[in-house]
């Protein structure tokens, strides 16, 4: 139902920053809770952040809390993932997903859900 494409990936140093950037097509972008998910070589995708209908809310994973922070833009049908203070251990491929359920926030599959191709992660140590 909706189209989405990251952007922003790349490799940095650990305790660098990088900004994802998640695009979306469409005319009701704020009918959709956007997610951030992550998926490291031989590990399951596992769930990073999360933001509301109109961006009052916002959730994290315990691995990255108080280092990211998920925002979007309405106007711009866009999803933002600032990540800071970066560890090796964030290294992976991220995600976005929109679907339209508040529910079980946390949670890496959903029915009606829709992904981005994913952006390649890469923090050095």
């Amino acid at each position: 139902q909706v189209q989405l494409v990251e952007s922003g990936g790349g490799l940095v140093q650990a305790g660098g920053s990088l900004r994802l950037s998640c695009a979306a097509s469409g005319r009701t972008f704020s009918s959709y809770v956007m997610r951030w998910f992550r998926q490291a070589p031989g590990k399951e995708r596992e769930f990073v952040a999360a933001i509301s209908y109109s961006g009052g809310s916002q959730f994290y994973s315990d691995s990255v809390k108080g280092r990211f922070t998920i925002s979007r833009d309405n106007a711009k049908n866009t999803v933002y993932l600032q990540m800071t203070s970066l560890k090796p251990e964030d290294t992976a491929v991220y995600y976005c997903a929109a679907d339209r359920s508040i529910l079980r926030i946390t949670s890496t599959t959903a029915i009606d859900r829709s992904w981005g191709q994913g952006t390649q992660v890469t923090v050095s140590s």
